[in-house]
């Protein structure tokens, strides 16, 4: 064999590596690139959620004083209180007693509303538009919400009155304001929203020659509704769920203004605790109830794997 035969057997093998080389180049710059672009969001997620975890978890076991704030310590007290007391027990039996009727009553009414949006609507204007009208309360602030509700509910509110002027009861009712009625009241009108717009999302994202198809079968509107629509709205169902419960268990102004002193929950509990400058102690409560949230939130992900219907 000639010399040039053998350096044009060798030249293949060269210029594979070369390009080897060269993707291995490309690879590590796509990286750096995916990982410079996650960047923002991770520095965010750490600075403005892992960040105050962490310190919450650490000022939960310090200890504390009327005129010493904080004590910097290590002791397990503050989440012995927590436990140890009755009223913490029921506090939290009251908070989930909320959580449960408002999931349940919000459900229905988001599931309910989505359903007339995405199926009986048919310009995708008008149901841009219902849905911006499904919003307007979120316009205003909270507390505004929550304190128009008086004039409604108090003793010579709207309702009673209306009650009295059609005989229906001889005196007004007291439990229409500063009771659990009226904050579950609050919690329908505040996060019914939260429930509407992921179901709405997932029915419109619904195939609809599957339906199409279930009504050639001699499917009805309600074997339609069960077998078709609410399997395909898990997602939104679960998404939903989720934002509600999250911000019923945390939620204390509502229970503040439309208890009146007379509804107890934990997100009270916690910020009567701040009120009084008892920082270990409510972050030992805020702590428990961020794992209270999180077991409740996974067992409802066994229920409907998020990940595995979107």
């Amino acid at each position: 064999m000639s010399v040039p035969d053998t350096i044009d057997a060798a030249a293949p093998p060269a210029r594979l590596a070369a390009g080897a080389g060269g993707a291995g180049v490309l690879g590590r710059v796509a990286d750096a690139v995916a990982y410079l672009q996650a960047a923002p969001l991770s520095a965010v997620f750490l600075l403005f959620f892992a960040v105050p975890i962490v310190l919450v978890v650490v000022v939960s076991f310090f200890g504390y004083e009327t005129y010493a704030l904080l004590i910097p310590d290590f002791t397990f007290e503050n989440y012995r209180e927590v436990f140890s007391e009755d009223v913490t027990y029921r506090t939290y039996l009251i908070t989930i007693e909320f959580c449960a009727v408002t999931w349940a009553i919000t459900l229905v009414l988001g599931f309910l509303i989505a359903y007339f949006l995405a199926f009986q609507i048919r310009s995708r204007t008008a149901q841009m538009v219902l849905l911006l009208v499904c919003s307007i309360p979120f316009w205003t602030s909270i507390v505004i919400r929550m304190i128009a509700w008086i004039p409604l509910l108090g003793r010579n509110g709207l309702v009673n009155r209306l009650l009295l002027g059609l005989g229906i009861v001889d005196m007004p009712q007291e439990w229409l304001l500063y009771s659990q009625f009226a904050v579950i009241l609050g919690y329908v009108h505040l996060y019914t929203l939260t429930m509407i717009v992921p179901i709405f999302n997932s029915m419109m994202r619904i195939d609809r020659s599957l339906i199409e198809a279930a009504v050639d079968a001699g499917a009805g509107t309600g074997q339609v509704i069960t077998s078709v629509i609410v399997p395909l709205s898990k997602p939104g169902i679960a998404i939903g769920s989720i934002f509600v419960i999250a911000m019923v268990m945390g939620d204390f102004v509502t229970v503040d203004v439309l208890g009146g002193g007379q509804v107890a929950s934990v997100g009270k509990q916690i910020a009567t605790q701040l009120s009084y400058l008892q920082f270990p102690p409510a972050a030992a409560n805020a702590m428990v109830l961020l794992v209270a949230v999180v077991v409740m939130i996974a067992l409802l992900m066994r229920v409907i794997d998020i990940r595995k219907e979107l």
